[in-house]
């Protein structure tokens, strides 16, 4: 049978090189005590990485750029969501870029919240969550909400063929069909790119 720390060590692996995470992604398994001790121990050992108080990695190890790479952003993001119960939404140019639509990354990373405005150092960025209405906040929810702020980020006139095919390469054909239905009330102009991106998946 395993311990509580094996179950730790089991998720950690099964979440992958590059995965953010923090305590609270174990408390359905152990303590709040046992958890911080094992992160603890895995950090002292080098087996995951503190990127900040509270926050680990299992780093992405690259050979040819000098080993570890620097902790992956949006999954940071996204651990720090789920720790303080935000919803977050990439915003503009960073839905851009993690969508492949852009391969700039801004200068400034903006995750839209329903939590409280604030900003993050992650490494040598700034993660800056920006506060949101409800209203603006409402529907959003996973790739579609990547998906259309990066449109809204192109604008009408930005989208053409090749950005259509690189969201058709980004979303499942699942993700295609849901795509057209959360856009069907939204913008005209963004529910005629969300059927070009599905019109092969039919």
């Amino acid at each position: 049978m395993q311990t509580m720390r094996d179950q730790i060590v089991a998720r950690i692996e099964r979440f992958g090189e590059g995965k953010a995470f923090s305590a609270k992604d174990f408390l359905d398994i152990a303590t709040r005590t046992t958890i911080d001790v094992t992160l603890a121990n895995l950090t002292k050992n080098g087996k995951i990485r503190r990127i900040r108080r509270g926050l680990y990695d299992m780093p992405r190890i690259n050979e040819a750029l000098g080993g570890k790479l620097s902790p992956d952003i949006d999954e940071a993001a996204r651990a720090i969501a789920r720790r303080q119960r935000w919803k977050i939404v990439p915003d503009g140019a960073w839905a851009a870029n993690l969508l492949g639509l852009s391969t700039q990354v801004p200068s400034k990373i903006i995750y839209l919240t329903d939590g409280p405005s604030n900003e993050v150092p992650i490494g040598r960025r700034t993660i800056h969550f920006k506060h949101a209405r409800p209203k603006a906040m409402a529907g959003l929810e996973g790739k579609f909400a990547l998906v259309v702020q990066a449109l809204r980020y192109l604008g009408k006139d930005g989208v053409g063929s090749r950005e259509i095919e690189t969201l058709r390469g980004a979303l499942s054909l699942a993700e295609k069909r849901k795509l057209v239905k959360d856009a069907r009330f939204g913008v005209d102009w963004i529910y005629e790119v969300a059927k070009r991106i599905a019109e092969k998946a039919a």
